[in-house]
């Protein structure tokens, strides 16, 4: 670690530089405003965008059409684990789509069999102690497809222990969650911004209270044939589970033979500095914390797992995978041979020990300069939340105001819940580039709230 990481971390104050607007959102002239009107007219909009155009990246970098770099704290959500254009990856690439990129699950490949046995190998065999049952992967395109499939799996499991006209068929949620947009992850997503404009939702769900142990007890039932959570809530706005409550899930879940899904499609694959992200979730008084990790029946994964191309899996103990016969579930695209290839160097680049070493050392530079934007900011910063890299900034007021100042200054953040600055750089993101991107972001706020 650099002196001026050591320097940081002891305590002493984070050397802020003053950061000026030097990005604006290109003019009604410009190379972007001109793409822009030419092809927008055919694209659906779904999204809220600023009218900058990305062109190319490296490393944690990105450059817009006029040629300007932003500093990229966001990874594309996530997604970027290993940064713009790695070389590797990029050759892996064209390698394999010169060799073949699809053939479908009718027939075996090369790379989804490795791609599978290194994520159970690497989960088991990780000091970390997480999911020490895992068994068998589902390799599929997305994370709604992920949690979906890990949904009808609940159900399936549920049916073949109790028959088909069970009646154990329902699901337990959290407000606050996000597990998708398709039909059944959205129906496990009770807010309402996302569900009212396409009910009525899938049937069966019922909604408890984040790290609200007695709201669980009231709604997991001998009916409940799974529930579903984020280890650290992503999307809701980084609020991280408690170690008593995921314990107590996993305690209520056994009681009624219930399945416990883990959504680590943001929390995962390295983000918090462990492989996965209910490892970051120790109890407080153990002298072995990772003999204590509470264990899933199942684990959904994508976002980090491509490094930018689309791919999700579904990772499972052997209880599960017996229920699951052929013709019970499948995917045309899923596991195809140039997606897996990639995931496969991506697992094994990210889930390195020193890999994971090197991000728990930048988690702690990112927690230093965070608190002293916080102290710096009392009225306007409330409280930080996150480990490794993965963090959110809860401000007073709507924080898009902030995100657009920072743009304005080449640094890219993106928000999360309803008042929170979420922070999740590529895993690759350099100490001196940390370092700058606090700079920006404290410029940003002092820009905004002065």
């Amino acid at each position: 670690m650099s002196g001026l990481s050591r320097y940081l971390i002891r305590g002493k104050a984070l050397p802020i530089k003053q950061t000026v607007e030097t990005h604006p959102d290109p003019s009604e002239t410009s190379k972007s405003s001109g793409f822009l009107k030419t092809y927008e007219p055919y694209c659906m909009v779904t999204y809220a965008r600023p009218s900058i155009v990305f062109t190319h990246g490296k490393g944690s970098y990105l450059y817009d059409l006029e040629n300007r770099k932003y500093l990229d704290f966001t990874a594309g959500i996530a997604v970027s684990a290993i940064g713009h254009a790695d070389e590797e990856y990029a050759e892996l690439l064209r390698d394999q789509g010169l060799k073949t990129i699809h053939t479908s699950n009718l027939y075996y490949n090369e790379w989804t069999g490795p791609l599978s046995k290194l994520l159970v190998e690497r989960t088991t065999g990780s000091l970390d102690g997480g999911m020490r049952g895992a068994a068998r992967v589902f390799v599929g395109n997305s994370g709604s497809e992920a949690n979906e499939g890990a949904l009808k799996f609940a159900r399936k499991y549920a049916k073949k222990r109790y028959g088909f006209d069970t009646e154990k068929v329902e699901y337990v949620s959290f407000h606050r969650s996000f597990h998708g947009r398709t039909f059944g992850s959205l129906s496990a997503t009770p807010t309402e911004k996302y569900q009212k404009p396409f009910g009525p939702m899938v049937p069966g769900f019922k909604y408890a209270t984040f790290n609200d142990i007695e709201s669980v007890n009231a709604l997991v039932t001998e009916k409940t044939c799974a529930v579903i959570v984020e280890p650290i809530q992503g999307e809701g706005g980084v609020y991280p589970a408690t170690y008593e409550f995921l314990a107590s899930l996993r305690a209520k879940c056994d009681e009624v033979d219930a399945l416990l899904i883990f959504d680590e499609i943001q929390s995962g694959l390295s983000r918090t500095g462990r492989i996965w992200g209910h490892e970051a979730i120790t109890p407080s008084d153990s002298v072995d914390p990772s003999s204590s990790i509470v264990q899933p029946d199942m684990i959904t994964i994508a976002k980090a797992l491509g490094g930018g191309f689309p791919i999700g899996a579904i990772m499972v103990t052997e209880k599960v995978a017996q229920a699951i016969t052929v013709g019970d579930h499948g995917t045309t695209f899923g596991g195809n041979p140039l997606a897996s290839r990639l995931a496969h160097y991506v697992v094994d680049k990210i889930t390195a020990p020193d890999f994971l070493d090197a991000i728990k050392k930048k988690s702690e530079l990112f927690r230093a300069g965070l608190s002293q934007i916080q102290e710096k900011y009392p009225s306007v910063v409330t409280e930080i939340r996150g480990t490794g890299l993965m963090w959110g900034i809860e401000v007073k007021t709507d924080p898009t105001p902030i995100v657009d100042a920072a743009r304005h200054r080449g640094l890219l953040v993106i928000t999360a819940g309803t008042n929170t600055l979420r922070i999740v750089p590529p895993l690759v993101i350099k100490e001196e580039e940390i370092l700058d991107g606090l700079a920006i972001l404290d410029s940003s706020i002092a820009s905004v709230h002065a």
